[in-house]
């Protein structure tokens, strides 16, 4: 397949939190520094612009290390934290911007944040305590140095971060291919004409490990990201490989539902609070988990509207800083580790555990007799088991993919909640719907489907997502998960499957918090794309990355007594 050397992608929005709560005078005087060369340990110089307070020092610094460019002397939060009293230095990530040496995305972050960090703590000007803050690519800066403790490191504020660059590329064994293609293009730095892009074209370019042919350059890490499908040491070099035991450092991660790293956010504060050996750390470790998207602090998202849904995120953050950096007395102490939105009755609610320790994991079966194709089939949901039923099967044509429609997307598709109707008229959409709720259900936590499936191909996808279906029928996407058949045992390789005999399959469909309202329903729905967030898979088995064609797939779905397909929900009891 060809397509035209073009590409559209809007620019990726780097979350710095600018302040909203404390007003500082932005015509106190600093000191600006420009292009600054920080050298790392293998002699790489990288370029870091430094405001400075007025005044004898030290001071506490903040820093940010971002591979999306450094601004100038009128950077907003450079002012604000340097009128406030603090050293703020932003630095351009290796390869970028005015940076030396070669941008290879998550490989160098480790080491030079952790670099960055030594050459701030013997400055004159610093008084030895350091803070980092930033959103996506700029929240793994701060993540992926923090197992090695620098000791000047004293407080992170990641925004919709990630620390595993494997995990934002593979989910469930399938390629994030929007994503990891479209953001890869983007931050890549060559010259892609954006009058001349077209987004659905590129992203059915085949073969995937020549994807970037479609934009008339090669980058590598695009055919690296390609060539590396497991979990190996390409990518423990790119990640803090489970390190969270030797993190030392309070950290206010923030993030949001729908966003793309969703179920990242929540799961490392939850690692580190468990698994830190600094045992007084593991209480100082905090999440915000927004009904957001990969833009955080709104309260419309998607096609909702989601009341009282922002806050104060840059007093926040401020207060942090305040608390760990200069030894104030604020509100940090407080807080409570986990800061949740509940979607459905819109409120925020504190909460001190993550899964909530009140969680009643509740199995909702499929049932049907045969016909669940599309919303007006006879698929349905309750917690009764199944007997005796007639399977679903529906035909997967990777040339004709379910689209991606909401849910959590960067770039390919729209983020958020959106009413699945259109989606859901498809054939080869198995959809399963509760009954009318009488009381209100609230379903906070992890959600997985278990699934008992038999396809013809020799590998293949199942999809699932999670959806709140309103009063008059409008249905909107909640979470949603994936697996890829080779890969449906985790840890163990991957592995073809046997045309015809049926597996069990576990999908992730991350996390949410929703309370369906009465007269609302449950739904499931069962497909085998999800596409262009999810790469397509071509149904022929073999190596990822080198199909040029795509081949048709029946897909078999049980639900009986041998084989209960079920979801999981985390359903929380009414206080």
């Amino acid at each position: 397949m060809k397509c035209r050397p073009s590409w559209l992608l809007n620019g990726l929005l780097l979350l710095l939190l600018t302040a909203q709560g404390p007003v500082w005078s932005e015509e106190s005087a600093f000191t600006f520094q420009k292009n600054v060369m920080i050298p790392m340990r293998d002699g790489v110089e990288l370029a870091a612009n430094i405001f400075l307070p007025q005044g004898d020092g030290p001071f506490p610094a903040i820093l940010i290390r971002s591979p999306y460019g450094k601004s100038d002397e009128k950077h907003g939060d450079g002012i604000k934290y340097a009128s406030a009293g603090y050293a703020f230095i932003i630095q351009d990530c290796r390869g970028k911007g005015d940076s030396k040496g070669v941008w290879d995305p998550f490989r160098y972050d480790p080491q030079d944040g952790y670099d960055t960090q030594d050459w701030i703590s013997k400055q004159s000007w610093s008084n030895g305590k350091i803070g980092t803050m930033g959103g996506s690519y700029v929240g793994y800066t701060q993540w992926a140095p923090a197992p090695f403790k620098h000791p000047a490191l004293k407080a992170m504020v990641p925004i919709v971060p990630f620390n595993n660059a494997y995990e934002v590329m593979y989910s469930g064994g399938a390629y994030q291919l929007a994503l990891s293609m479209g953001w890869g293009a983007m931050v890549s730095g060559l010259p892609l004409d954006p009058s001349k892009i077209k987004l659905e074209e590129a992203f059915k370019y085949l073969p995937l490990k020549t994807w970037d042919d479609c934009l008339g350059h090669e980058i590598f890490y695009l055919r690296d990201w390609i060539a590396h499908p497991a979990y190996d040491e390409y990518w423990k070099q790119r990640g803090i490989d489970n390190r969270y035991a030797d993190i030392a450092v309070p950290i206010l991660n923030i993030g949001g539902w729908y966003d793309i790293f969703s179920k990242a956010t929540i799961e490392m504060i939850t690692r580190v609070r468990q698994e830190s050996q600094a045992v007084a750390i593991r209480r100082n470790q905090f999440v915000i988990m927004g009904p957001w998207d990969h833009g955080v602090n709104k309260e419309k998202v998607g096609e909702l509207e989601f009341h009282n849904a922002q806050i104060d995120l840059g007093d926040m953050q401020f207060q942090w800083f305040e608390y760990w950096l200069k030894g104030k007395d604020t509100p940090v102490k407080d807080w409570p580790p986990y800061y949740i939105y509940v979607m459905g009755i819109n409120q925020w609610r504190a909460e001190y555990e993550w899964p909530l320790a009140r969680t009643q994991y509740t199995n909702y079966y499929l049932h049907s007799q045969g016909k669940a194709n599309t919303r007006h089939g006879d698929g349905s949901l309750c917690v009764t088991p199944p007997q005796n039923e007639k399977a679903d099967s529906f035909v997967y044509d990777p040339n004709n993919p379910v689209p991606s429609l909401g849910g959590n997307n960067l770039v390919g598709a729209p983020a958020g909640p959106y009413n699945q109707q259109k989606i859901e008229e498809r054939d080869d959409v198995l959809v399963y719907t509760s009954g009318m709720l009488n009381e209100p259900l609230e379903v906070t936590g992890p959600v997985k489907l278990v699934l008992y499936a038999a396809s013809t191909a020799p590998d293949t996808d199942f999809t699932a997502k999670l959806v709140d279906v309103h009063p008059g029928g409008k249905a909107y996407n909640l979470c949603e998960g994936i697996i890829r058949a080779r890969n449906r045992e985790a840890g163990k390789g991957a592995s073809l499957i046997e045309p015809g005999r049926i597996y069990q399959y576990e999908i992730d469909l991350w996390v949410t918090s929703n309370v369906f309202l009465p007269g609302h329903r449950i739904r499931v729905e069962v497909s085998s794309s999800n596409f262009p967030r999810f790469d397509r898979n071509p149904n022929s088995g073999k190596e990822f990355g080198t199909d040029t064609e795509l081949l048709k797939a029946t897909q078999t779905i049980y639900h009986n007594e041998q084989y209960p397909s079920h979801i999981v929900l985390p359903v929380i009891p009414k206080s």
